[in-house]
């Protein structure tokens, strides 16, 4: 297993991903002063979003409709807990979008290769707790 997004695994023969982007920031707002730099004040953590790409080729690697499960989860607009292979839990997101791109197609419009992206955000389930950035679970 690669990672799983609730119930939604990416391993084999589900669907791979060949990359995982993670982007987290952290807010500081400034305050103009006169004749001096602006101030600026830790007002908490940001947004942490997570992209996973990669390429899909339905029937040698990857389920055809495994996009198509995703994009289900997306449409409920709940939450999901998102753990790695290692048991790494990076904490709840939500599916943010689903981007494919059909490529080498045959004559009846079948794709041999489907390219993806999927864009997660993290989301505070606890209110209040931003204090995790993720753990590990151990056995």
């Amino acid at each position: 297993m690669l990672l799983a997004i609730g119930m939604f695994v990416f391993e084999v023969p589900n669907v791979l991903f060949d990359q995982l982007k993670r982007r987290r920031s952290w807010r500081h707002p400034t305050s103009e002063r006169v004749g001096a730099r602006a101030a600026s004040q830790f007002a908490g953590v940001g947004d942490d979003t997570i992209t996973l790409s990669g390429v899909l080729a339905p029937g040698v690697m990857g389920r055809k409709d495994a996009l198509e499960d995703l994009a289900a989860m997306a449409d409920q607009g709940r939450s999901w807990s998102v753990v790695d292979g290692d048991g790494f839990i990076y904490g709840a997101f939500v599916i943010l979008d689903l981007d494919e791109t059909k490529r080498e197609l045959l004559e009846n419009g079948q794709a041999v290769l489907i390219d993806f992206s999927v864009n997660l955000q993290r989301v505070d389930d606890d209110e209040g707790d931003t204090s995790a950035t993720g753990s590990e679970v151990r056995a």
